[in-house]
């Protein structure tokens, strides 16, 4: 994954008009998608599914910020990260799959990021 790894950062930074529903792909499927690029080794940064991964995960984290900000201004946010917190593609997949393989169908990405967030940097 170390080849892959750097590109997949990426992931949650800007949002894809090209993705009809950004952010609400599933975990299973971002995971089976992620695991069919690391099978393809450096290979994989020529994948069009490389694109897709990231797209969905820079959607799925902007729509979290933007959750984020908005509870912010009502002064109840649902995490509190450090200012211009960095995460890895390492730390996403290690995150979504935390969740059991059933439940992993039924929530989507917008889903996985939030609880990751409020599971790493929780409101004292």
């Amino acid at each position: 994954m170390k080849r892959v790894a750097p590109a997949l950062c990426l992931a949650l930074l800007a949002a894809s008009p090209a993705l009809a529903a950004a952010g609400d792909t599933s975990v299973a499927t971002f995971l089976a998608k992620a695991d069919a690029l690391k099978a393809k080794g450096p290979m994989a940064l020529f994948s069009s599914d490389m694109k897709v991964l990231q797209q969905e995960g820079q959607a799925a984290g902007m729509a979290y910020k933007a959750q984020l900000d908005a509870e912010r201004a009502q002064g109840r946010p649902s995490s509190c990260p450090p200012k211009d917190v960095k995460i890895s593609s390492d730390q996403v997949l290690n995150h979504l799959r935390t969740y059991p393989a059933a439940q992993r169908p039924a929530v989507t990405m917008r889903a996985a990021i939030g609880d990751m967030f409020k599971r790493t940097w929780p409101c004292r």
